[in-house]
């Protein structure tokens, strides 16, 4: 892939990705859903943000397909800053003093209970580590799969690379989560379930889609790139 080649829809799903990544992690701050049925004996329960992620990861699997493991390696690391660059706004807007009015119907206890994982970086922390390894996880096992079979299969490649990626995401997320108090320990086992499920079900869903969109951004791209002298180190340019 010539690194100086301009790409009509890559910016595009550079920022849909960014968004999906930082809104996700509001709403997993925000609020805990419960879905009122259990599995395994555990209550499928879950952080709101966990309805959006998973687009992140089927944005991932597209941008590895298509533009290769390079071009997915930047992304993953814009998301990455962005993110943190939202947490540390949500951090200074709670150290700020709340205007009067806005402490009477509002309040910084609220604003710390709502935005409490944002503002103190709990869920913040948690996400990053459980996107950072599992994208590079997913992408990196995406790429190898895509050479070893001659780009065939993109539903078993999409599918079993969530299998993974998904399970390292889910874990370290609510294991940091939880570490910074995030979330009590007792729901540990309901939320990695109910994560680990809830992804790699909209994914699973998702690869009609998911194939769509590949087939017409190579199209459109005149692009299919193929990871064979790739540098899959994560910290590299």
């Amino acid at each position: 892939m010539n690194p100086e080649k301009s790409y009509r829809y890559f910016d595009l799903i550079m920022a849909v990705f960014v968004t999906v990544l930082v809104v996700s992690n509001v709403a997993s701050s925000a609020k805990i859903v419960d879905l009122r049925f259990s599995l395994f004996g555990v209550a499928m329960a879950f952080d709101a943000g966990t309805l959006l992620f998973p687009l992140s990861y089927i944005f991932g699997d597209i941008l590895t397909e298509v533009y290769g493991y390079r071009r997915s390696r930047r992304v993953i690391w814009t998301g990455f800053f962005c993110l943190a660059l939202a947490s540390g706004v949500f951090a200074l807007v709670g150290l700020l003093p709340g205007e009067a009015t806005w402490q009477g119907y509002a309040g910084d206890a609220a604003y710390a209970t709502v935005l409490g994982g944002m503002s103190s970086g709990g869920i913040v922390l948690g996400s990053l580590a459980g996107f950072w390894s599992g994208e590079f996880t997913n992408s990196f096992t995406l790429a190898k799969m895509k050479v070893l079979t001659n780009g065939r299969h993109l539903w078993a490649r999409a599918i079993g690379i969530t299998i993974v990626g998904e399970l390292v995401d889910s874990s370290v997320f609510v294991t940091v989560a939880c570490l910074f108090g995030v979330f009590p320990w007792s729901l540990f086992a309901t939320l990695v379930l109910t994560n680990y499920l809830f992804k790699c079900a909209v994914e699973a869903l998702m690869t009609p889609a998911t194939y769509a969109v590949v087939n017409n951004l190579k199209r459109a791209e005149a692009e299919d790139f193929y990871d064979r002298e790739t540098n899959f180190n994560p910290f590299v340019a």
